[in-house]
Order: C-alpha cells, then sequence, then structure tokens
C-alpha cells in the first residue's frame, strides 16, 4: 500500500476530468490480481469534494465511497487520509474486448494482441433504466458528436419531475451524450457526458457513461466489431499461483425500486456452493464490510 502527499496538487486536483484510463500489466497465467492500493492524505484548508479526488485517481465516486465509507462526498476533512482502491481482482470473464462489471462501475479494455489491460470507472442505468446485464453484442459504430432523441417515456419520466426534455439534442458540448458514442447493439451506448459528475452512480438513461477524457481514449482505441461483454459481479473471488485467496466484495445493485430505496443492504448473489467455499471468519467479514477491494482471506 503506497502513501502519497496532496501538498502542492491542489491545482491538478481543481481539474473536473480525469487521468487517462488506469493501464495494468496482464497478470500471469492463473492469476487475476492486479494493482496496489494508495492512500492519501486531504490537504488541509482543502475545499474539493470526493469526486476531485476520484477524477484526479480515474476513480468512481462509488468506488471511494465503498473504499472510505466515512468520508464527507461534498468535502473531505483536511487531513484526514482516504484509500484510492487501485488494486482489482479481474472479472471472471475471457481477456477480449470490452467487459463491463455493471456491479462495480467499471470498465475493462482488453488491447488486441497486448498485455494490458485498460480500466475505467462508469456511471450506469438508473434503477428502471437498467444497464443490460450478463449480454454479449458488438461495436456497431462509433459516432463523433453524437446526437440525442429522448425516448417518450423518457420525457414523460423527467415531465413528472418538473423537467422539460426537447424531442431532440443537437451534437455539441451541451449534449448528455458528450462529444463522442460508442454504439453497443442497437439501444446502448457507451457515451461520454455535459456533466462533471455521475461516474460511479446510477445516472443514466441505461447507457454507460465515462468522464470526457475516458471516452475520448477508448473512442481512439476501440476498432468497429470489437467484443463487448457486460456482466454483474458484485463479488470476485481469485485464488493465486503463490496459494494466496482473495476475495473483493461490492455493493450489489438493487434489482427493483423498491429494493433501491430501502435502507437495508441488498443481498449478495452467492450461490450455496461459494458460500461454502467462503465459510471462514475473515470471508465473512469482508462479505459483510463491502469495501470493493481485494482482501486475503487465506490461503
Amino acid at each position: 500500500m503506497r502513501r502519497v502527499s496532496l501538498f502542492g496538487c491542489i491545482a491538478a486536483l481543481m481539474v473536473s476530468q480525469s487521468v487517462l484510463a488506469l493501464s495494468y500489466p496482464l497478470p500471469p497465467e492463473g492469476s487475476r490480481l492486479v494493482g496496489s492500493t494508495q492512500v492519501i492524505t486531504v490537504p488541509h484548508g482543502s475545499t474539493l469534494p470526493l469526486e476531485a479526488f476520484a477524477a484526479q485517481y480515474d476513480q468512481g465516486l462509488s468506488n471511494m465511497l465503498e473504499a472510505n465509507p466515512d468520508a464527507d462526498p461534498f468535502l473531505p476533512r483536511g487531513g484526514s487520509q482516504l484509500i484510492i482502491p487501485q488494486q482489482l481482482i479481474l472479472p471472471d470473464t475471457v481477456r477480449q474486448g470490452i467487459v463491463v462489471n455493471v456491479a462495480e462501475m467499471r470498465l475493462y479494455y482488453y488491447p488486441p494482441g497486448g498485455n494490458t489491460v485498460e480500466v475505467l470507472p462508469i456511471g450506469i442505468g438508473q434503477a428502471g433504466r437498467e444497464t443490460p446485464r450478463n449480454w454479449v453484442t458488438s461495436v456497431q459504430r462509433k459516432q463523433v458528436g453524437p446526437t440525442w432523441s429522448p425516448t417518450p417515456n423518457t420525457r414523460r419520466a423527467y415531465a413528472q419531475e418538473g423537467k422539460t426534455l426537447p424531442a431532440f439534442v443537437p451534437a455539441g458540448p451541451d449534449n448528455p451524450m458528450g462529444l463522442y458514442a460508442i454504439y453497443i447493439g442497437r439501444m446502448y451506448a457507451i457515451h461520454g457526458t455535459n456533466a462533471n459528475f455521475g461516474i460511479g452512480l446510477r445516472v443514466s438513461q441505461g447507457c454507460i457513461r465515462l468522464r470526457n477524457n475516458d471516452i475520448k481514449y477508448l473512442f481512439d482505441q476501440v476498432p468497429v466489431g470489437t467484443r463487448v461483454q457486460i456482466i454483474d459481479q458484485p463479488v470476485k473471488m481469485t485464488t493465486e499461483p503463490d496459494g494466496s485467496r482473495w476475495l473483493e466484495v461490492h455493493e450489489p445493485l438493487s434489482r427493483n425500486r423498491a429494493e433501491f430505496e430501502s435502507t437495508n443492504k441488498v443481498p449478495l448473489p452467492i450461490s450455496a456452493a461459494m458460500r461454502a467455499e467462503l465459510n471462514n471468519e475473515g470471508a465473512a467479514s469482508v462479505l459483510e464490510r463491502r469495501s470493493g477491494m481485494p482482501v486475503k482471506i487465506g490461503r
């Protein structure tokens, strides 16, 4: 775990955009654990929200809140420490194309012929306007300067909240889809945003939202025809080549509106076989804490 002082870095944190995608060397065969956790210190007198720190380290707000449950999302206390969850377990999928894990609100991109994985935080669909799960598709087309035509249902939903949506939003910096869009399947897209928040939150109409620097990076890298897999894995586990066992648990997505609005924890979707395999005190505390970070639970 690395510790980094943020004194002298306030100017860099004032920007709302993130660094480019976090790039990790692919681990050796049989391993899925990558990266390392950082601990930073919030400068005294800082007036930055947690989102600014998330953007600086290319994290989603949900990732930061899971790792730092006691941090004030609006104004982290000066002198306090923040954990940057840059260590993670790769999803248990083929290492090809784009893999989106909606439960952890991260997008993984495996460049063809490369030996790295690029990881980007995302925003996903609101409760009731879900991003598809357990779906394999491909990049159909890419568009610089996408336009947006909200569906009648979306316009009615906004009208019920006293908001007016136009039937058509032209391309430009005020478009909610940002300046770049990667269309997957027939109805959904991976796109940018005209807002400085929402990454790591359930805010979209079902599409996958990235910060503007991140969508530009992905747009330039991903060719049409790239495989896209969307999964829902709040619990990831790996046994590494040295025999160590690691567990990473995220807060699962609510399955309906009532569950979303409830203050109770959403049950973890764990099979009986996995629960039996995790039947030890260390695993139980990780399952309860749901920190979103890999934790060593034994050998």
